[in-house]
């Protein structure tokens, strides 16, 4: 008996090892020490309300409005809901199962031949209990794998607030930038009038052509061509701002109506290693890969016995709903189940959680390498825009420059109607450059916010193992 004990103890240890994941080769992603791309001049200390740094009340009303009203941010709030209830689920096999049964009935039987019937009542009340031992962590295994994944949910929902912030600022700054280039394009239509003023009088004169009048009549002509796009854009994107705002666009307006005048903040991009702790999408791919993890685990110890106890405890009586002269009744005991045969069900349950893991673990590297060039990548484009704008801007005040010298040597008779042609097209489309510039630079501005996880810190950072595979 000793011998069959020590040797029973021996089985149970191996197979509580077996249950255990058994530590991975490696799966780290070399983090840099720096960004290979630094903001140039000022930069600002990254905030949860990063909008702000934009100098404009009307976005931090709409973000405000859209947070309260979006639609993909009221799902994402459902799924955490539904993880919750998922996590409750997950954790009650943990504690025992109490069960209230009663129940009182009467019958009547007849013998063949017999010539009355015979009444049987019946009153029985009773309690039981049964609870599952977890040895092998199957239930606690699950309970986690649970509450990660509600910690997931609840990563995606910082993820959806961040997708919806950083897109109402961008469908903002565009519904500002196509109001500029109308404006641009409605000056520039001004000015080829005015030009066309002067032709004309010169044409009535006899000093220019009516080649010279038709050039400038297509060249106005052409200006007023770029108008009705740019309404429709405008239109376009002033809709798209209302839904994820969660409104009907029929009505919806803004009252500002330039990007000039915004600020354009640069965020600190910090230590690389600290990014890991920014990005909500980075936490979300982590309490994945934990859930896989705790998956194993319980899909391991499917193939291990289980042990059950159960207690009840109970009264019957011969009398309808009445408990005279009770006969008490008790029991308790336990089962052992040990599965034997299931056509590799349960073994392959193992392959599928260990598959899945290892898949979620090379998603985790992806979305960190994937960070890290979103980073540069905006930082990068940020600085260079800058440099661009300042460049565009001293190519409009020249063009404007040109234009005015080239108006006042045509009334002289010094140049021909081509040069002002050639100067209105500069002007307009250095001018309508500008304006694109000043939009890609704002852009860029929110991508750096949107890349650094806008200000999200991880608020409990997660203790998991790191990722393993069964031992071959």
């Amino acid at each position: 008996m000793k011998q069959h004990a020590i040797a029973g103890g021996l089985l149970l240890i191996l197979t509580a090892c077996a249950t255990q994941n058994t530590p991975s080769p490696g799966h780290g992603v070399p983090i840099p020490v720096a960004f290979a791309q630094l903001p140039a001049g000022d930069t600002e200390k990254l905030s949860t309300e990063w909008w702000q740094g934009f100098r404009s009340d009307e976005l931090t009303r709409l973000v405000a409005s859209g947070i309260e009203a979006n639609p993909d941010l009221a799902i994402a709030i459902r799924r955490i809901e539904q993880a919750e209830a998922q996590a409750r689920v997950a954790g009650a096999p943990l504690f025992p199962v109490l069960n209230f049964n009663a129940g009182t009935s009467r019958g009547q039987s007849r013998a063949s031949g017999a010539g009355n019937f015979t009444t049987t009542d019946a009153t029985s009340g009773s309690f039981s209990a049964s609870y599952e031992i977890d040895f092998w962590e199957k239930n606690a295994s699950n309970a986690r794998s649970a509450q990660a994944s509600l910690a997931a949910s609840r990563f995606d929902f910082e993820t959806a607030k961040l997708t919806l912030v950083t897109g109402l600022a961008n469908a903002y700054f565009n519904v500002l930038s196509v109001r500029d280039r109308l404006r641009i394009a409605r000056e520039n239509i001004a000015i080829a009038e005015r030009v066309l003023a002067v032709v004309n009088s010169r044409y009535k004169f006899g000093v220019a052509s009516a080649l010279d009048l038709n050039r400038q009549e297509t060249a106005l002509l052409s200006l007023r061509a770029t108008v009705p796009p740019l309404i429709l854009q405008e239109n376009q994107t002033l809709a798209a701002l209302a839904l994820l705002l969660g409104r009907p666009p029929q009505g919806f307006d803004v009252a500002q109506n330039s990007v000039t005048t915004l600020g354009v903040p640069v965020a600190s991009p910090g230590l690389p290693s600290d990014l890991l702790l920014r990005r909500p999408d980075l936490a979300s791919a982590e309490a994945q890969l934990f859930a896989a993890n705790a998956n194993i685990t319980a899909a391991r110890a499917a193939l291990l016995p289980t042990i059950s106890l159960t207690g009840s405890l109970g009264l019957s009586s011969g009398d309808l709903l009445s408990f005279t002269n009770p006969t008490r009744s008790q029991s308790i005991g336990a089962t052992l189940l040990q599965p034997i045969f299931n056509a590799g069900r349960l073994q392959a349950q193992v392959d599928l959680t260990v598959a899945r893991e290892r898949e979620l673990v090379e998603t985790y590297r992806k979305t960190i390498l994937a960070a890290l060039a979103d980073v540069d990548n905006s930082l990068a484009a940020a600085g260079r825009n800058a440099e661009q704008e300042a460049l565009q801007e001293q190519v409009r005040d020249r063009a404007r420059r040109a234009l005015e010298l080239s108006e006042l040597r045509y009334k002289s008779g010094a140049d021909d109607l081509l040069t002002v042609l050639d100067a209105q097209r500069t002007l307009f489309s250095a001018q309508d450059q500008a304006a694109q510039v000043r939009l890609s630079r704002l852009q860029a501005s929110v991508a750096i916010f949107k890349a650094l996880g806008g200000g999200w810190r991880n608020p409990a950072v997660m203790k998991n193992p790191a990722p393993s595979y069964p031992a071959d």
